[in-house]
């Protein structure tokens, strides 16, 4: 077996499992769907986008630092740093709608006026962005260390399989873990 494959075959169990065992990567969309009232189709959109962003992310800081020959260490640390903004953004976002629905709570609507689908569409697009903000800051730590080793050994295709299999398996997991979810 080559070297690719035996990274490509890693690549792919390690993305399976991080991404189930890593509740975050599945919850909010199931629980955002449901009180949503999203469709099933809406609910695939916005996993499949934000999950691309989640690799791209992960992906184009790797590529990064083979770029300008950063050692691992100090990629980790600018990991780290993209895992604590992803923690603050998840609960900000949290406690945006925390706040949101107990003023839905203390004070419902009464009646309601034109403006009020132009008032969800916005809230809708704020949902959207706020998670694939978080998604894009949130690391796939896994990833970088795989992506390294063929970039360093000067293997570009080798890199670009790798990472397109941890990001395949990343993304199908995440919508079969909503899918079922929801």
């Amino acid at each position: 077996m080559s070297e690719i494959s035996l990274l490509s075959f890693t690549a792919a169990s390690v993305a399976l499992v991080h991404t189930l065992l890593g509740p975050d990567h599945y919850l909010p969309f199931a629980a955002l769907a449901k009180a949503r009232a999203w469709s099933v189709g809406k609910t695939i959109r916005i996993t499949l986008i934000c999950g691309l962003g989640h690799i791209v992310g992960s992906i184009f800081l790797g590529v990064f630092g083979v770029a300008v020959g950063a050692q691992l260490a100090s990629l980790e640390i600018i990991e780290s740093t993209r895992a604590d903004l992803a923690a603050w953004g998840v609960l900000t976002l949290g406690l945006v709608y925390l706040a949101w629905g107990l003023r839905k709570a203390w004070h419902p609507a009464t009646k309601k006026c034109c403006g009020h689908s132009r008032l969800r569409d916005s809230a809708s697009r704020g949902t959207f962005w706020g998670l694939f903000i978080v998604f894009v800051l949130g690391p796939c730590e896994l990833l970088i260390p795989l992506l390294m080793y063929p970039a360093a050994t000067g293997n570009v295709m080798g890199a670009v399989i790798v990472s397109r299999v941890f990001g395949a398996v990343t993304v199908l997991t995440m919508l079969a873990a909503v899918i079922i979810s929801v």
